[in-house]
């Protein structure tokens, strides 16, 4: 058995302090996705717009993700590991400086231009930081290394959560959706101004944060982990790589299960706000509790990272997978059929069963890629479009209100569903194949 500390060396060298650099932007992208989910929630309340609307926060948020993952994939051919985590870093720190100016306007769609630049930012660095983790030591140990850098992910979503919460959603107008529909013009636009105001602290100060980040890593030498090759022989790679089973059908989990974790961490604040104001809440008190079970969920996500990183050791990684997507799938059925407190308890399982999922799809679909694990990551970002496709149709069934007898937010449900589905087949394609 290896000791522990053999997933950061590669015979004499030692990948320490580069890990720790790179796994602390893991967190700093785990903020910005898990302020940006009861986003949705906000928006829709702060311009009086649908859910489907507001959804389309997280349409601009992943479509970044999608439109940046090949550009960054062909600048960290060309140059560097580093060269990618740089310039993504800066391009998150200047999205969020840009909610200062959309606010200004008091409009809605410069936020979203916002989000969009963001989050090309962080698909230069999700592009480059998985797989130089995958680079910092023996092949063997990659997923394990993935897994844990991967594991301080939910260290950043639970801040962006605690600071979603208490900074934004607790710190709006108390006012509810229903109240804010009969004000008039002046009335609602002095609240919405407000309202803006509360929203964009956060924002502009993650950026000051991102930026002290990146010149850090700067000034900070760290090894270029074994880029071989800087041509950029694109159409070539990409037939090479999609003709592996083991990827392509990886690229299309992904897709699924980004869709799937984006839908649940979106749409809690809904359903609890659903279930709780049911149960006599107003509106704001139901969803800051909302936003507190979407904290616990990411903290037993966390703890159960923590977890299946160990059980890597004596599990194969696609027999686990299946297990906790199995596992996943229930629970769904439970978000579905439950009308009471025990639907919220399923929906909070199913973050401690997604925990192993983004990183094991990714590093078994790159096993065996080597220098063309640069494309292949991108493709494994570029399937985070899954996240800007698949909630807004989610939002789309909750704006219909009941479905087949089921309140729509209970029934929409059915979307992560089906992503687990996919998951399982993966899962368990990967232990018949043994890839």
């Amino acid at each position: 058995m290896k000791n522990k500390s053999s997933i950061l060396k590669e015979g004499n060298v030692s990948y320490v302090m580069p890990f720790i650099l790179i796994t602390s932007c893991f967190a700093l992208w785990g903020f910005a996705n898990d302020i940006t989910n009861p986003m949705v929630k906000a928006f829709s309340k702060i311009f009086r717009m649908s859910v489907t609307e507001g959804a389309l926060v997280q349409v601009a948020f992943y479509g970044g993700y999608f439109a940046m993952a090949f550009p960054a994939a062909i600048f960290i051919r060309k140059y560097s590991y580093k060269a990618g985590v740089m310039l993504g870093l800066g391009l998150y720190a200047f999205g969020a400086f840009l909610f200062y100016p959309a606010m200004l306007t008091g409009t809605y769609f410069p936020f979203l231009v916002a989000y969009f630049i963001l989050t090309c930012g962080l698909s230069f660095l999700e592009t480059s930081s998985n797989p130089y983790i995958l680079s910092m030591g023996t092949e063997e140990t990659a997923t394990r290394r993935l897994n844990l850098a991967q594991a301080f992910n939910p260290m950043g979503s639970l801040l962006g959560m605690y600071v979603a919460m208490n900074f934004i959603q607790n710190k709006l107008h108390p006012m509810d959706t229903a109240e804010r529909a009969q004000l008039n013009q002046a009335e609602f636009e002095a609240i919405r101004d407000a309202d803006l105001q509360t929203l964009i602290g956060p924002y502009v100060l993650i950026g000051v944060v991102i930026l002290a980040m990146l010149i850090v890593i700067r000034l900070t030498k760290m090894p270029k982990n074994k880029d071989k090759s800087h041509n950029i022989d694109f159409l070539p790679t990409l037939k090479r790589i999609f003709g592996k089973a083991r990827y392509r059908e990886g690229v299309v989990t992904q897709f699924f299960y980004v869709g799937a974790q984006i839908m649940c961490w979106t749409f809690i604040i809904q359903y609890g706000t659903h279930l709780f104001m049911n149960m006599g809440m107003s509106e704001q008190e139901s969803e800051v509790l909302s936003q507190k079970y979407n904290i616990l969920a990411m903290a037993l996500f966390c703890v159960s990272r923590f977890i299946c990183t160990f059980l890597l050791r004596y599990l194969n990684a696609g027999n686990l997978l299946k297990i906790l997507a199995v596992a996943a799938a229930c629970c769904t059925v439970g978000v579905i059929l439950l009308q009471n407190i025990w639907g919220m308890y399923c929906l909070v399982g199913v973050s401690a069963c997604m925990s192993l999922m983004f990183p094991t799809i990714y590093g078994i679909a790159l096993k065996g890629l080597g220098d063309d694990a640069k494309f292949g990551a991108a493709g494994l970002i570029m399937a985070i479009l899954g996240g800007s496709v698949l909630p807004p149709v989610q939002a789309s069934i909750i704006d219909m209100g009941t479905v087949a007898g089921l309140p729509g937010v209970n029934a929409s449900f059915i979307l992560p569903f089906i992503c687990f589905l996919v998951i399982i087949v993966y899962g368990h394609r990967t232990v018949k194949n043994h890839w």
